[in-house]
């Protein structure tokens, strides 16, 4: 895959898919602290997250996972525990979290937080699907 300048809007990875029926998009709409799963072209989940507390940042833009750990815990943050991570830009992951009374608003210290049975669905359909056909779109 080639990486261009400006990252891929959900849509154009969607429409370029040569596997659309595997393939794999995570949209995380920090407006609305929410998640939807496309799997194929159609919507499988929409879940609530917690993105960046003020004065944190979550970053914007397209990627792929990087790699997986069921049972991480935070080296940054006294341990915290992370279950079902799927890391996507050097540290910043897609995981459960304990604090799911926060979620739909924001609270993290930039991570994406799902609730654990959610995180856990996600983490089994990117790693049964593969790196390489899963996409992780985080936008506005």
């Amino acid at each position: 895959m080639t990486m261009s300048a400006a990252p891929a809007s959900a849509d154009e990875v969607i429409s370029t898919s040569n596997q659309a029926t595997q393939r794999i998009v995570v949209r995380v709409d920090i407006s609305e602290q929410k998640m939807t799963v496309i799997q194929g072209d159609k919507r499988v989940h929409t879940w609530p997250v917690s993105t960046a507390r003020p004065g944190k940042i979550t970053p914007r833009g397209t990627y792929q996972p990087q790699f997986f750990s069921p049972n991480h815990k935070s080296s940054k943050y006294n341990n915290a525990p992370m279950p079902w991570s799927v890391f996507y830009s050097g540290d910043y992951a897609i995981h459960g979290t304990t604090s799911v009374n926060q979620l739909g608003a924001p609270a993290s210290a930039g991570c994406v937080r799902l609730h654990p049975d959610n995180a856990k669905v996600l983490y089994s359909m990117i790693y049964e699907t593969g790196k390489n056909d899963a996409f992780i779109v985080v936008q506005d």
